[in-house]
């Protein structure tokens, strides 16, 4: 079952978190929301928006997923994308327990989505 967020606290809690500062320190005036509640995900899912969806954070057992819904036309030189690599619009980057991500690369990577977007 994936979720926004976990009620306890775990190392896919503090990924997420980690994960949220740092959307929020790459572009201040990003929106947070919680969308996509129902009975099998009563907590939602973690959405940041600025002139449309940015990303996605969902918690699952054995991860963390960040999905770009517009990823595929990012630039991404570090490799961070991990997952849906094949899709013709989104990119994911799956992070599982003790994995790190490159701050630097990931931050530019939320600016390269808000610059995409304001774009459209």
């Amino acid at each position: 079952m994936a979720t926004g967020t976990t009620e306890s606290s775990d190392w896919r809690s503090d990924m997420l978190a980690y994960i949220r500062d740092l959307i929020m320190t790459a572009e201040p005036e990003i929106i947070e929301e919680v969308k996509w509640r129902k009975p099998s995900n009563p907590l939602g899912v973690a959405a940041w928006s600025f002139n449309g969806l940015i990303c996605t954070g969902e918690t699952y057992k054995d991860k963390v997923k960040l999905t770009f819904p517009k990823g595929a036309s990012l630039d991404d030189p570090e490799g961070l994308f991990t997952s849906s690599l094949e899709a013709n619009v989104r990119r994911a980057i799956d992070l599982h327990a003790g994995d790190t991500i490159d701050a630097t690369a990931f931050q530019a990577l939320v600016r390269a989505a808000v610059a995409r977007n304001s774009m459209s």
